[in-house]
């Protein structure tokens, strides 16, 4: 199918967080991401981190929220569902993010339905975060 208008390409997904400093270490310690930009706006009164696996300009980043008014953490909501991160050896990933204190929510095994093995994660606002073993993806190599 053509593109009307263009090529379009994934930049980033937003997600509002409760403690910027707090995500932005989940973020870049415990998973790996580096800190891209910081950009704060005061007329605005939020605060914008980007953090991500490569460069905003060829990679697909995640946008990190906070504004500065809000007096208690997010509802995480019905309609959103994971980020999805590929990971090599899934089960030492996952013990090396409990022992960071990330909550396993899904303990690293087979889909319900394939041989894909997956796990989920929960980051410091709740949001879920499924690790899938790339060693395991059916029929074809990510990464």
């Amino acid at each position: 199918m053509s593109q009307p208008g263009g090529r379009f390409r994934m930049m980033h997904t937003m997600i509002r967080v409760f403690d910027l400093d707090k995500s932005i270490q989940f973020y870049t310690e415990a998973l790996g991401m580096s800190l891209l930009r910081h950009e704060a706006f005061p007329e605005g009164r939020f605060t914008l981190a980007f953090v991500g696996y490569g460069p905003e300009d060829t990679d697909t980043v995640v946008e990190l929220t906070h504004n500065w008014d809000q007096s208690e953490p997010y509802a995480v909501g019905s309609g959103f569902g994971h980020l999805a991160l590929g990971v090599e050896d899934l089960h030492s990933v996952c013990a090396r993010l409990e022992a960071f204190g990330a909550p396993i929510l899904r303990a690293p095994g087979p889909m319900k339905h394939g041989t894909t093995h997956i796990a989920f994660i929960g980051d410091p606002d709740g949001y879920k975060i499924e690790l899938i073993g790339l060693d395991t993806v059916e029929g074809r190599r990510l990464g």
